[in-house]
């Protein structure tokens, strides 16, 4: 919004939006706190929870990029002797 524009705020609209944004962040702190009582419950069974991060964030990746950096990986671990 420019200058010119700034008589067309009214206070009631500003005041939605700013409450919008407020809700969306209380509910994103909801979902990771739901998140970490997961992952502690995981933990709790046994499960290490990196490996798990590590899994989730692999179904996340693209496929082909996935893959590429796999073969990236593999191609430096074995120029450290690694592989």
């Amino acid at each position: 919004m420019d200058g010119s524009n700034i008589d067309a705020v009214t206070a009631a609209e500003l005041r939605a939006f700013i409450e919008r944004i407020e809700q969306l962040r209380a509910e994103a702190q909801d979902i990771k706190n739901a998140e970490k009582e997961v992952f502690a419950e995981a933990k709790g069974r046994g499960y290490m929870t990196r490996p798990i991060r590590t899994i989730i964030k692999r179904r996340a990746s693209q496929p082909d990029k996935l893959a590429e950096e796999e073969a990236v990986l593999e191609l430096y671990m074995s120029a450290l002797g690694m592989a």
